[in-house]
C-alpha cells in the first residue's frame, strides 16, 4: 500500500518540504553528473539503488529523524529485470512524498562516442556492441521516459551546461549559492593546494619590522591599524571588493559550488591574517552562503 503522506510533526515540516529526486535515463547522458550537482546542493545521494528498497530508503532519507531534507538516487539498467517494477513502484512513491523523476536521453551517436572516449563496457547484457547496447537500453527504459516529470537531451550540452540546468531545476536560491572559505598562508611554507584565489600582499608593509608588532599576527588590533593607516591597504580592499562582486555570480552561473580564497604573505602571521580577517568581516558576499575564515598562522 502507497505510504500515507506525513503529518508536518512527522516530518519536521511540511512535507514538500523533504524532496526526492529518482535520477534515471540512457546510460552515457550524464547521470553521474547531476548526482554529483545535487550533492554538492545538499542533497542526500546514492548511486544505483534496487527498485524494491527506494520506498524504505525515502523512509530513512527524509524522515524527521534523519536530519536530511533533500535526496536523490540513481536507478537505471544496472536493475536487470527489476527495472520493469520500477513504474509501479514509483507511482506508489509519487503518494507519500514530494518526489520527481528526472530522465536524461541523449542520440545514439553521442552515447557511442562518449563509450568510445571511456572504453567501457556498456551496462546492457547479451549486447555485442554499444550500440547495440544503446538500442536495447532505450527500448526497456521508454515506459520509464513516459512517465518522467523532466526528460534532459544532454547531446549538446557539456558538464557546466548541465550542472546550470539541474540547478535551475531542483535548487532553490539558498541552495545553489556558491560557499566561500577565507584563508591565510605564508609562502615559505608553500601555497595550500586547496586554494582557488592567491592573493599575494607582500606589497604591503610588514609589521614583523616593528619591533612592538613583532610577536602579534593580523588578528591583533594594533597590527591591522597599522597595516590599514597605508593607502594601498585600503585601495587593494575596495579593488578586491569589486573583483569579488564581478567574480562570484560568473562562478555561480559555472556551476561552481565552492570558492577558496587564501592571502599570503611572507611568513603567514601578519600582512595575509590581517587581510583574510578584513574580507571576513566585510562580507562582501552576504548574500552567498560564506563559511568561517580559516587561518594557517604557522
Amino acid at each position: 500500500m502507497p505510504r500515507k503522506k506525513p503529518r508536518a510533526s512527522e516530518a519536521g515540516g511540511e512535507p514538500v518540504g523533504r524532496r526526492l529526486v529518482v535520477i534515471t535515463g540512457m546510460s552515457g547522458s550524464g547521470k553521474a553528473t547531476v548526482l554529483n550537482t545535487l550533492e554538492d546542493h545538499g542533497y542526500y545521494t546514492v548511486d544505483n539503488l534496487p527498485v524494491e528498497l527506494i520506498g524504505k530508503f525515502a523512509e530513512l532519507a527524509l524522515g524527521a529523524s534523519s536530519g536530511h531534507s533533500r535526496a536523490a538516487i540513481i536507478v537505471d539498467i544496472r536493475e536487470g529485470e527489476s527495472l520493469r517494477k520500477f513504474p509501479a513502484v514509483f507511482a506508489a512513491l509519487r503518494g507519500g512524498w514530494n518526489a520527481s523523476l528526472l530522465f536524461l536521453d541523449a542520440d545514439d551517436e553521442t552515447l557511442v562516442r562518449r563509450y568510445s572516449e571511456t572504453r567501457r563496457p556498456h551496462p546492457a547484457r547479451n549486447s555485442s556492441s554499444v550500440l547495440e547496447g544503446v538500442r536495447q537500453e532505450r527500448k526497456l527504459l521508454q515506459p520509464i521516459r513516459a512517465i518522467a516529470d523532466h526528460v534532459l537531451t544532454t547531446s549538446e550540452m557539456n558538464v557546466h551546461q548541465l550542472r546550470r540546468r539541474i540547478v535551475e531545476l531542483f535548487a532553490s536560491d539558498d541552495e545553489s549559492r556558491l560557499r566561500v572559505s577565507v584563508m591565510s598562508f605564508g609562502f615559505r611554507h608553500g601555497v595550500p593546494p586547496e586554494a582557488d584565489l592567491v592573493l599575494d600582499v607582500r606589497f604591503l608593509p610588514n609589521p614583523n619590522y616593528v619591533p612592538e608588532l613583532k610577536s602579534l599576527t593580523g588578528r591583533n588590533p594594533r597590527v591591522a591599524r597599522y597595516i590599514r593607516q597605508f593607502p594601498q591597504s585600503v585601495e587593494f580592499l575596495t579593488r578586491l571588493s569589486a573583483m569579488l562582486f564581478f567574480l562570484l555570480p560568473h562562478y555561480i552561473r559555472e556551476g561552481k559550488s565552492y570558492l577558496t580564497i587564501a592571502f599570503g604573505c611572507t611568513g603567514g602571521h601578519h600582512r595575509s591574517v590581517m587581510m583574510a580577517e578584513e574580507i571576513d568581516e566585510l562580507r562582501t558576499w552576504a548574500k552567498l552562503r560564506a563559511r568561517p575564515a580559516a587561518k594557517r598562522d604557522e
